[in-house]
């Protein structure tokens, strides 16, 4: 099974992109017709307590709230109609606060090139602690949210997914190996937005309305020092 430390063990993080559909409508993106997925580096992942998200300069810095997966074997090829191979090989969840710089992001967009640099900086990725399995009993039906300063930003439920977990998986892992360590997050509900230096971001996850203690997130945002400067490319 995978290790409590989510760091351990994960050698990649797979984004899911487009999985709701009032979220693809505010960022006036195309639907899908199937999964498709993205990379952020396991660098970019933000454990409880180890400081704030780091905002580099120049950049519009944008929130999103999703529920991950943590991977507790390998997969590879499996038929997207295998729903209980796919669920079975998740070890536990945890909630993430997928971070991109905004600007970035569309420039790369609009010019055809990759995007891998506004998702991928170091503190781009906030976790919360391990969240057991047996606390989420059915991933599809749980409520995550996130206020900024205490006002609420996003609150759905992952129901509304337009692609469930199986046929992620399964879309993942025909083109790469799942393995165990690995996180999943499986996209973000509407009401993403921007974040300034000096606000507090808070996210978690209800069952049932009841909240996951060990899913919650609360970090800061601070300006980041170093060389980078955002220019267009």
């Amino acid at each position: 099974m995978a290790s409590r430390n989510i760091t351990a063990n994960c050698r990649k993080v797979v984004c899911i992109g487009r999985n709701y559909a009032d979220h693809i409508k505010e960022l006036n993106n195309a639907r899908s017709k199937k999964p498709f997925f993205f990379l952020k580096p396991p660098s970019s992942i933000l454990e409880p307590g180890q400081g704030p998200v780091l905002r580099p300069k120049g950049t519009n810095l944008h929130y999103e709230v999703e529920l991950a997966l943590i991977m507790g074997r390998t997969l590879v090829d499996i038929p997207e109609s295998d729903d209980q191979a796919a669920l079975d090989a998740i070890a536990g969840y945890a909630i993430s606060i997928d971070m991109t710089a905004r600007n970035m992001q569309d420039e790369a967009k609009k010019k055809g090139i990759p995007w891998t640099a506004a998702k991928g900086f170091d503190t781009f990725l906030p976790i919360s602690k391990y969240i057991p399995k047996s606390k989420i009993p059915d991933p599809h039906d749980v409520e995550v949210w996130l206020t900024v300063n205490g006002e609420e930003r996003q609150r759905d439920n992952t129901g509304l997914m337009l692609f469930r977990i199986p046929r992620i998986l399964s879309e993942v892992s025909r083109v790469m190996r799942l393995e165990e360590g690995d996180l999943v997050l499986t996209g973000t509900p509407k009401g993403v937005g921007r974040v300034e230096v000096g606000d507090l971001m808070r996210a978690g996850v209800r069952v049932k309305g009841e909240e996951v203690v060990e899913g919650g997130v609360e970090v800061g945002v601070e300006e980041k020092g170093g060389l980078f400067e955002y220019g267009e490319t």
